[in-house]
């Protein structure tokens, strides 16, 4: 096994009422650093909380990661300081290219193992967080949009530990080629749909736009 990384901060969210929190009025976007091991279920991370189970949380997201690298970018062009936890993101990574990881990708952190699995799309509860109005279409044209994490091995997890790639599929689809694919590049759509690591939500929308272009495609 190679290590390849490492976790600098877990990160857990309690629920909090803001006028910016969509239609729940609530949110549990703002997640601080814990102290000592964390205990990982199939459904994230034991104290941790998510309110919008329409779009976020579940057996496929259910652990959100994102790299001190991406966040030192945007401290730089935003000009304030970022801490860990203010992406909403439940592991603060180092020295992983997350944009790079290969969905299917696994992880042995702790005493996990854990799967890449598909990347965040930005929503306005992250825009209000921030207090960015242009936050959504500025974080979609920089395309950092960190990883979602399957739980295979539940166990634990603590500031420190070390990210090895145990497994890593060769169909080649990253998270920055879905993310793109999603939001940026629709051309890159037919790579998605036979990925069978990838969450049946995104291959389904593949699906239905690739066909939906194929039958407005002139003959």
């Amino acid at each position: 096994m190679r290590v390849t990384g490492s976790i600098l901060s877990v990160n857990r969210g309690l629920p909090v009422a803001a006028e910016w929190a969509g239609d729940k009025g609530v949110t549990g976007i703002d997640k601080r650093p814990a102290d000592g091991p964390v205990r990982v279920h199939v459904y994230g991370l034991e104290g941790d909380r998510v309110l919008d189970t329409r779009v976020h949380g579940g057996i496929d997201q259910a652990i959100y990661a994102y790299a001190r690298e991406d966040a030192d970018w945007w401290a730089a062009e935003l000009g304030r300081e970022l801490h860990p936890g203010n992406f909403g993101e439940n592991l603060t990574t180092s020295g992983i290219d997350l944009t790079e990881a290969v969905i299917g990708e696994r992880w042995a952190v702790g005493t996990t193992v854990l799967e890449v699995s598909c990347s965040r799309q930005p929503c306005r509860v992250f825009a209000g967080f921030w207090q960015v109005p242009d936050l959504i279409k500025r974080f979609t044209a920089r395309a950092l949009p960190g990883a979602y994490l399957r739980v295979l091995t539940a166990g634990e997890i603590a500031a420190g530990d070390q990210i090895e790639v145990v497994h890593r599929p060769d169909h080649g689809l990253t998270i920055g080629v879905l993310f793109r694919a999603l939001t940026l590049e629709p051309e890159l759509l037919p790579r998605l749909v036979d990925v069978a690591e990838l969450p049946e939500k995104h291959r389904d929308v593949a699906r239905r736009r690739v066909a939906g272009a194929d039958a407005v495609a002139p003959s």
